[in-house]
């Protein structure tokens, strides 16, 4: 079932002409309409479904910098910034609070190759810091697992996902923005090499500049226009617990299970690592560029061919704009969760918390997670269609990074200086093979 998610009203009327169409109302979706609204570009933000029901809203609500790609950390530093004031800028909450991310673990091994990514982390000036088994017991006084050592970045934070994609979208709003939700995107129109329009189900509205922000949905899409996107999908599941003790005010991630404390005073938990590969004809297509990152993380994952899979073939490369569409057949992708993990990570809390012990599950879901082979997402520009830019492939750890992640967007987009090196975004590694290095990430 989905989780619960602010609703906002929609926008009634389509433009006939807008400067940028953002395509999909997820965090960087949003993210990015609000940037370019900000530097005075008129934008359509088109959602199949209603704003952040999907990924946005699903996920951990960790806005961290502790543990990221080393690519990611500039992008994670200034979105922690912004985070930290888009309350008073778009004057509602969006759940954040500045409460820290800990991580504890039982491996040596594991311990030291957190102390080099510290290292690199503090030439960026994130300051994390290494924690011995003292200060862990300090931190978790009433803990029953023995941990050797861990992790902590006080700077880092929390923030509400049902919360956070609605309210930038109001934010959007009020500086002009135009959001059309139960509005599918069914494909764009070209003329000469370059955008010229976009097709929705509700009519068409023409545009140099389209931002694809679809996440699981972007594959899909631009197989329609002939670009190639290699993206696998995995599922996950998360659930919320009933209110409890508060064993953690900010985020604890141990090697079982991850945990993070609520503003309803409960906790969203999962386990970490663990989820179901769907099969599906795209994954297929690229499955030698994801082999390497399968095969560290099989052991973790179930293998999945279904109804996804069997969608997937029905659909096929391509289909007519003056037709009902998979999008609108598809308005939220709600997959079910795995009730399994949920049982096993709440016997975990019992074990290692006595005083959850009983806390139960107040609600469970599922959420699908679009990711690269590098497990670092494409923001920019496709050199083989002008105007057409991707924000996409996130890979489970886009929430955190959103609000930076779609300024960057918004300034490629403008040609505007970019906020943070764009190329380690570049949608062209994935084409050409030229893939990041994997760098220690969490």
């Amino acid at each position: 079932m989905s989780p619960p998610v602010d609703r906002i009203a929609s926008d009634e009327k389509l433009p006939e002409a807008v400067d940028v169409v953002v395509i999909g109302a997820g965090i960087i979706g949003v993210a990015a309409a609000y940037h370019l609204a900000k530097k005075g570009r008129s934008v359509a933000l088109i959602e199949k479904g209603h704003v952040g029901a999907e990924q946005s809203s699903r996920n951990w609500g960790w806005c961290r910098q502790q543990g990221r790609d080393r690519h990611e950390i500039p992008l994670a530093r200034v979105s922690l910034e912004m985070w930290g004031g888009l309350h008073e800028e778009i004057g509602a909450d969006l759940g954040f609070r500045r409460k820290g991310v800990l991580w504890v673990t039982k491996d040596p091994k594991e311990l030291a190759g957190w102390e080099r990514w510290a290292d690199v982390a503090r030439e960026q000036q994130v300051h994390s810091r290494m924690l011995s088994k003292a200060e862990i017991a300090e931190r978790l006084p009433t803990h029953t697992e023995g941990w050797l050592g861990g992790m902590e970045t006080p700077s880092d934070g929390r923030a509400e996902p049902a919360m956070a994609a609605p309210a930038l979208a109001k934010g959007a709003r009020a500086l002009g923005v135009k959001i059309f939700q139960n509005c599918a995107a069914r494909g764009m129109e070209t003329r000469g090499g370059a955008i010229d329009a976009v097709v929705t189900e509700k009519g068409r509205i023409r545009t140099q500049a389209v931002l694809l922000a679809g996440g699981a949905w972007s594959t899909l899409f631009c197989r329609r226009h002939g670009i190639d996107l290699p993206q696998a999908m995995v599922t996950g599941t998360a659930f919320r617990t009933n209110p409890g003790p508060a064993i953690t005010e900010g985020a604890l991630g141990t090697p079982g299970y991850c945990m993070r404390r609520r503003e309803d005073g409960g906790y969203t938990v999962a386990l970490r690592g663990r989820g179901t590969l769907n099969l599906t004809p795209e994954g297929l297509r690229y499955a030698r560029q994801f082999w390497p990152t399968f095969r560290t993380r099989a052991a973790k994952l179930k293998i999945r061919l279904g109804k996804p899979f069997l969608d997937g073939l029905m659909t096929g490369a391509s289909w007519s704009f003056d037709k009902e569409t998979v999008f609108e057949r598809n308005r939220v992708l709600d997959p079910a969760p795995d009730m399994s993990l949920v049982e096993e990570a709440l016997a975990m809390l019992g074990q290692a918390y006595p005083e959850l012990a009983g806390i139960g599950c107040a609600e469970a879901w599922g959420g699908t997670i679009d990711s690269t082979p590098d497990a670092v997402p494409v923001i920019s520009g496709v050199d083989t269609l002008r105007g057409f830019y991707l924000a996409t492939g996130f890979s489970g750890h886009g929430f955190g990074i959103g609000p930076a992640a779609g300024r960057l967007a918004a300034d490629i987009v403008t040609g505007d200086t970019p906020v943070v090196d764009a190329h380690p975004y570049r949608y062209t590694r994935l084409i050409d093979g030229t893939y990041l290095a994997p760098s220690g990430a969490l």
